[in-house]
């Protein structure tokens, strides 16, 4: 079994590439594959509670989220200095999440087979 790491920089609803990532992590961790989410800089929205979605075609990204624990999707980083910069605390976020600080991420990504960033 490979150790996969997704690092999504993008907001929730700033196109496609959000629900392409998170179909292609809803797909790899259907194969029994170890899958961890990294959320770095305006990614850290994806979490934010209070998204509205009514405006865009989108889909409900906080949704998708919250569908990660079915699929064994467990671990949940978010870089610490990317929230604090954006105005963001863990009590605004819908899902608990493992903080990180920025010059530990190397490190972090050390302990993964495969980095997929998006």
């Amino acid at each position: 079994m490979k150790k996969y790491l997704f690092v999504l920089r993008k907001s929730a609803h700033s196109g496609t590439s959000l629900q392409e990532t998170l179909d292609v992590i809803l797909t790899t961790a259907a194969f029994d594959q170890q899958v961890a989410i990294l959320l770095l800089d305006d990614a850290v929205f994806q979490l934010k509670e209070d998204q509205k979605v009514s405006y865009s075609k989108s889909k409900d990204t906080c949704a998708i989220f919250n569908a990660l624990a079915l699929y064994d999707v467990k671990e949940l980083y978010i870089e610490e200095e990317s929230m604090l910069e954006r105005g963001i605390n863990i009590t605004n976020l819908t899902l608990s999440v493992e903080i990180v600080k920025r010059a530990e991420v190397e490190n972090l990504y050390q302990s993964f087979d495969i980095i997929y960033s998006a």
